[in-house]
């Protein structure tokens, strides 16, 4: 429904500010006439179990897999798993802070989870430019917790709203 809509939204809006806020890496922004194809920009976060539950709260997602460890035990995992919305809030991040950066609005958008990010567990999300066509600039990302665990990863199209004249 719109209300889960607006709801996801603002949830996204909140992780990309507190990623941003808590980044130990800080790129200046790319304008869109200096972007090129190669062009990089990555951040690291660890959310903890506060994080996943304040998204479960704005979101209404409330599966014991994201917030009830002895759910999760029984499940196979060690531990809780990360909302996969709540990661990608990461990669927003990424986009709208750093590569490209402020005035860009994700269009469309493919991910896929190879696997989970469990509670506590450090990720970097990375974002490499792959074509850049006027104002659409394409990119693929993938978000590791390790140098071998992808936990996300996909492509996204982006417009860059161009700077008003006036």
């Amino acid at each position: 429904s719109a209300d889960v809509a607006t709801m996801v939204r603002i949830a996204f809006a909140r992780v990309a500010g507190i990623a941003a806020k808590r980044s130990a890496f800080v790129a200046p922004h790319v304008s869109r006439r200096r972007l090129s194809v190669g062009d990089t920009a990555s951040m690291g976060r660890t959310f903890s179990r506060s994080d996943v539950e304040e998204f479960a709260a704005l979101t209404g997602d409330r599966n014991p897999i994201h917030l009830d460890g002895a759910f999760a035990q029984r499940k196979g995992l060690p531990a809780c798993v990360v909302h996969g919305a709540l990661i990608n809030g990461l990669v927003s991040a990424v986009i709208g802070t750093k590569l490209p950066g402020p005035g860009c609005v994700v269009v469309h958008q493919v991910l896929e989870f190879p696997k989970p990010l469990l509670v506590g567990e450090p990720v970097r999300a990375q974002v490499e430019v792959k074509s850049v066509r006027k104002s659409i600039v394409e990119c693929t990302y993938q978000c590791k917790a390790g140098p071998d665990k992808v936990v996300m990863r996909g492509e996204v199209k982006l417009f860059i709203r161009p700077e008003s004249s006036s």
